[in-house]
């Protein structure tokens, strides 16, 4: 940490289901690298208040402690900013250039409060208890957008105007260049190429997300535009919801959060456990169990290695868990057949192979015979589909075959 002032508190406020303005939950102070959590009175007192998290932060007076091991609540560290926001407030704060800086050089609370407030989730955060000033900005073009995230990349300090443009945006989670949009009544995450990207890592998201679509899975819209001649690929937000007088927020927790654990220990995240929590606290868990099997399964047969716990999240309306749509399914580059998910799948085991889900389908409250069915349902949707979608993002012929085999039903995922 640099000698940059340290902030010492702030306030949380919250969107309770169905609510379009925010309310005051309670108040955040920093000792030392933790952060402590206390309820307000008046939010106790009202009758529609919910946990933010039933489990690390009940309904009740006092301070709270993070769980175990933890530096701060997992579920206000949904809320953060993580590499690619850290670097924009890095930049429009202090100038640094380059790609490589250390985003520690500001402490949590300050990322919470210089980041956008249109977050991902219900939460924000401010400086008062009483007043709540909304940081945004103002609609801008996609080209705008991008100049701004190119800026970021190169380390060059954003200029005002490109400043605004890209604020807004800051709070949402992920490394690679991203803004939000609002359009014909909608809120979109706009993700970018990146200039470190070998291959067309925004085409091969789309076609992802469209084939999860096409094959029965329970994913986010999306779709693809061009501006300033690059591909830009639009996802349609599930945490809003339009009503007549505003942006309802729905609240989100990461399956990290649901794990209690945080990223230093990620990789101890499994679908295993996944699947247990779901069957203990989640609406609907024969149904939703199914999903997962079959995000699992897609997963490794679009080559979605990135598959790690904060890609997975539920709804949180007070009462119970609710499964979100799929997001962030992206193919990523291999160089050979062997792979293996970022979570564990059952056991020790997370290799990205047939085998690796028929082992685990008791898990998931599936027979074997099932579970193959499933997986080879969705391996041939995939086939049927694959020329119409490669179609509909202007996919050539060179990029088809390169992705064909190798990222896209890999012999290695049929073992």
């Amino acid at each position: 940490m640099t000698s940059e002032a340290r902030l010492r508190d702030a306030y949380v406020w919250i969107w309770l289901p169905g609510e379009t303005s925010p309310v005051v939950a309670g108040r955040l102070e920093a000792e030392g690298d933790t952060l402590f959590f206390n309820y307000g009175r008046s939010y106790l007192q009202r009758e529609n208040c919910i946990p933010l998290n039933p489990n690390e932060l009940p309904l009740q007076t006092g301070v709270i402690s993070p769980l175990n091991g933890l530096t701060i609540a997992g579920c206000i560290r949904d809320s953060a900013p993580d590499a690619w926001g850290r670097r924009v407030i890095i930049n429009r704060r202090m100038g640094r250039k380059g790609a490589n800086v250390d985003t520690g050089i500001l402490d949590e609370l300050t990322y919470l409060i210089e980041s956008g407030s249109d977050r991902i989730g219900a939460l924000d955060f401010q400086h008062s208890a009483t007043e709540y000033v909304p940081r945004s900005a103002a609609n801008v073009t996609l080209p705008e957008l991008m100049e701004s995230a190119d800026r970021v990349e190169k380390g060059v300090p954003l200029t005002p105007e490109l400043d605004q443009a890209l604020f807004h945006g800051t709070s949402i989670g992920g490394a690679r260049p991203k803004a939000l949009i609002e359009a014909e009544g909608k809120k979109y995450i706009a993700k970018f190429s990146a200039s470190t990207d070998i291959w067309n890592v925004v085409k091969g998201e789309f076609l992802a997300m469209r084939l999860a679509q096409l094959a029965g899975l329970h994913v986010a819209p999306v779709k693809l535009v061009k501006a300033a001649g690059r591909d830009v690929i639009m996802i349609e937000r599930f945490d809003r919801e339009q009503k007549a007088d505003g942006w309802a927020r729905k609240v989100m927790l990461s399956a990290l959060t649901l794990f209690e654990l945080d990223d230093m220990l990620a990789r101890y995240a499994s679908y295993e456990t996944l699947a247990e929590i779901i069957r203990q606290r989640f609406a609907s868990p024969k149904e939703t169990l199914l999903e997962l099997y079959k995000r699992l399964c897609f997963n490794i047969l679009c080559g979605n290695t990135d598959d790690h716990a904060r890609n997975h999240a539920a709804f949180w309306d007070g009462n119970s868990f609710s499964l979100t749509p799929a997001y962030d399914i992206c193919p990523q580059g291999r160089a050979g057949n062997e792979a293996s998910q970022a979570m564990l799948i059952s056991g020790n085991n997370n290799l990205s192979r047939m085998s690796s889900c028929l082992d685990a389908a008791h898990h998931f409250a599936l027979s074997r015979a099932d579970a193959h069915t499933h997986f080879m349902m969705l391996k041939t949707a995939i086939e049927t589909y694959w020329h119409h979608v490669c179609d509909e993002a202007e996919l050539s012929q060179v990029d088809r075959k390169s992705l064909w085999n190798r990222q896209f039903i890999n012999p290695f995922s049929l073992e």
